[in-house]
Formats: structure tokens, C-alpha cells, sequence
């Protein structure tokens, strides 16, 4: 008997898929509409999730690359975005200073300590110029943090950071848009009216968010200060702990060693703001969900014009099939058989265009990955996603057409002219 009914419900569904393929080919227009809009939902949620997934794991690398324990100091920072409206909380926090990275330096927990900041400039060597160069001041321990390797030359010496040498260190792509083929150690760069003896140049790690993607030049946190002109006050701290201590326990000391070089006393807030790469993670995670949700928004209207589409097919099909039905009611056909029957025929409709939504998505996270910065990757979990949601569809909308011909009449369907 079950044998019997699973070889029924297989016929059942391969005659479907079988007359919604002739209905393709019946109704190519009215189908193609269908497919359509059920496809960009798909192909929208698919390029979507694997961008997002692309940039968080981009973050993700970025922060692997400083050490796991590795955290930061920053003047304010709550994650996400901060929108200043003109009374923006980081106002009522004084800025980094060098001095309190010397202090910190000192502690028996802390490995390293780096202190940055950046500007934009134009960059000058020869006759060659670069309008927009992200300039940025380091302290010597950069290296340590940044991740990458010097391809040519040396970095400074905490030496030559003290006492502001002008000298600079170049990435890659600046040094070949600048001098091309030749080697630029040694040689000179203006930077606002400034000389400037370049070093080394570095290989930055691939990034997201700049390094090998800009050009740039890296320069001693105290010769950045001295030549650059930059009081903006958004200077950050990188700290690395030493291999010995605990991250909660480093973070314990710099916390409390920042309280009393600031003045603080017992129940005063912090006037600084402390991240480990945990809280750096969720924050992007949170904003990307952000983005992630609306684009789900936006694809559901894809997926519900393929709804309408749905309905309107299978409502066109039911009228044309009139006096089949009748004939199989009168052969002995339950309603639930038709039902099923006109159920797979329009889940079939939208899972076509899943499919072609799939391919589409694929050919877009292909392009996005090859021609953007951004390492997109299609998440296995998304195409089961993908295909749910397409024969969800089909059913949902699918499901009045689908009632209406369960529910006829057979003496009256089969009079039907």
C-alpha cells in the first residue's frame, strides 16, 4: 500500500513538472515575467551574501594579522557609524597624545605600543605627482601590527621617530606609480612643500579597507606631527600584550594607567574608548545584518512580483484545463491530487527562476570578487536559502489557482466549451 501510494505521489510530481515545462513553452511571455521576478530575488539575495560575507571575512583577516590579542585605544568609539551633529560624544574626550603612549609603553603587560594617525596629500617625485596619497604617522612599532613585509629598504628606528626624521616609507603602488621600474630607496619625495628621503617600501597584506588598495606613505608618528600640519586629534593606539599576559589583564592595566595620567578619579567615566577585536567583529557584523536585511527587503518584492506572476499563469492554466480536470474527477481523482498537481506545477514555475537566479547570482559574485576589492564568496547556506524561498513562492502563490481547480464542479468542467 505505501509502495503503491509513494509510486502515485512520484507520477503525480513528474507529470507536474512535466505540464509546467508545456506551460513554459505555451506561454512564453506570461512565464518569462514569472521567472523573472523570482529570479532577481534570488540572484539580489545571492550576490548579497556572498559580498557580505567577503567583507566580513576581509575584517576578519585584517585583525588576524595585528595578533590575536592585539587591542585598540581610541579617542571615541561606540561601532557602527557615528554620525557627528555637531554635539557628537567625542568631543568631551581629549585626544591621544604621544605621551600617554610613552606611559603605557612602560607597563610590565604591554609588548607593544603604536600610536597612528593619517592625512591626505598630494605626493611629488620628479615630475610625476599623485593628488590623493593617504599619509599616515606611525610610531616605530608599526610594523608589528600592520602585518605585510618591507620589499625593499628598512623601516625607522624608534630613533629616527624621536627625532622626526624626514624620512618616509612607500607601499607598492605608489612606488611603481612614482618611479615605475626603478628602485625609489634613497631617492626623494615633496610632500606639502616638504622634502622628504624615502627609506624603504612596503608590501602591504591584501586589504578591504586600503594598505595594497591606496596609495601611501608611512612616516614617524613625530615627523607626521612636525610637516603635516594635522591637528585633528583622531590619533588611535594599537597594544599588543606580551606573549605572558593575558588580554582582560593588559586591558586592566592600560585602562587604569590612562585614568591616572588623565586625572580621573573614583566613579568618573572613561574619557577614552577601549575595543578588542571581538567588539570590532560584532560591530561589523551588526552593520552588515544591517545591509544584509534590507537587501532581503528589496528582493522580496523580486519575489513577490514572481507571486503575482505565479497566480496569474496557474489562473490562466486552470481556465484552459477546465475539461481535463473534469475529466479526471470524473476518472476518480481526489481534490488533493489536483491540488498536488497544480502546487508542483507552479513551485516548479518558481524554481526555474531560482535556478536561473542562482546562475545569475553566481556570475555576479564571480565579477564582484574579480573586479572589486572585495573577496565575495557564495555561502553554501544561501543556495539552500535561494532554492527554498523559490519554491516557497510557488506554493504560497500558487496555492488559490490551485484550490479553485481541486474545487470544480466535474459535471460542470466537463460542459465547460
Amino acid at each position: 500500500m505505501t509502495s503503491s501510494r509513494t509510486t502515485s505521489v512520484l507520477t503525480t510530481l513528474t507529470e507536474g513538472i512535466g505540464i509546467a515545462l508545456d506551460s513554459l513553452r505555451a506561454s512564453k511571455t506570461r512565464a518569462a515575467l514569472t521567472i523573472l521576478g523570482v529570479a532577481i530575488g534570488v540572484m539580489v539575495v545571492m550576490a548579497m551574501a556572498a559580498a557580505i560575507k567577503g567583507i566580513n571575512r576581509s575584517i576578519e583577516t585584517i585583525l588576524e594579522q595585528t595578533g590575536p590579542k592585539t587591542f585598540y585605544v581610541f579617542r571615541y568609539w561606540s561601532g557602527g557609524i557615528n554620525v557627528d551633529n555637531g554635539d557628537a560624544p567625542w568631543r568631551k574626550n581629549p585626544p591621544i597624545k604621544e605621551e600617554e603612549a610613552v606611559v603605557l609603553r612602560q607597563l610590565p603587560t604591554v609588548k607593544a605600543v603604536v600610536i597612528d594617525e593619517e592625512s591626505n596629500a598630494a605626493v611629488q617625485a620628479g615630475n610625476e605627482t599623485e593628488e590623493t596619497v593617504q599619509i599616515q604617522g606611525n610610531s616605530a612599532a608599526w610594523t608589528s601590527v600592520s602585518g605585510g613585509d618591507m620589499s625593499a629598504g628598512r623601516s625607522y628606528t624608534a630613533i629616527e621617530d624621536g627625532a622626526g626624521d624626514k624620512i618616509v616609507i612607500l607601499n607598492e603602488k605608489l612606488a611603481v606609480r612614482l618611479f615605475s621600474l626603478l628602485d625609489p630607496v634613497g631617492k626623494h619625495v615633496k610632500i606639502r612643500g616638504q622634502e622628504f628621503t624615502i627609506i624603504g617600501v612596503f608590501a602591504p597584506p591584501p586589504n578591504l579597507f586600503g594598505g595594497g588598495n591606496d596609495y601611501q606613505v608611512i612616516m614617524p608618528w613625530v615627523t607626521f606631527h612636525r610637516y603635516m600640519g594635522v591637528r585633528w586629534g583622531w590619533a588611535s593606539l594599537s597594544i599588543v600584550p606580551t606573549d605572558e599576559a593575558t588580554l582582560d589583564g593588559t586591558i586592566d592595566d592600560v585602562t587604569a594607567t590612562l585614568r591616572r595620567v588623565r586625572g580621573l578619579r573614583p566613579g568618573q567615566d572613561n574619557n577614552f574608548s577601549i575595543a578588542t577585536q571581538d567588539k570590532i567583529l560584532d560591530s561589523w557584523n551588526q552593520l552588515t545584518g544591517v545591509f544584509f536585511v534590507v537587501m532581503i527587503a528589496l528582493s522580496g518584492v523580486g519575489l513577490m512580483v514572481g507571486g503575482v506572476g505565479v497566480v496569474a499563469v496557474m489562473m490562466i492554466s486552470v481556465t484552459e484545463r477546465t475539461r481535463e480536470i473534469g475529466v479526471r474527477k470524473a476518472l476518480g481523482a481526489t481534490q488533493g491530487e489536483i491540488l498536488w498537481q497544480f502546487l508542483v506545477e507552479a513551485a516548479t514555475l518558481t524554481l526555474i527562476g531560482g535556478a536561473i537566479g542562482m546562475a545569475a547570482g553566481g556570475g555576479l559574485t564571480y565579477a564582484i570578487a574579480h573586479l572589486t576589492p572585495i573577496p565575495a564568496q557564495v555561502p553554501p547556506l544561501s543556495i539552500v536559502v535561494a532554492l527554498v524561498a523559490s519554491v516557497f513562492t510557488g506554493v504560497v502563490f500558487g496555492i488559490v489557482p490551485a484550490q479553485r481547480a481541486a474545487r470544480m464542479d466535474p459535471v460542470e468542467a466537463l460542459r465547460y466549451e
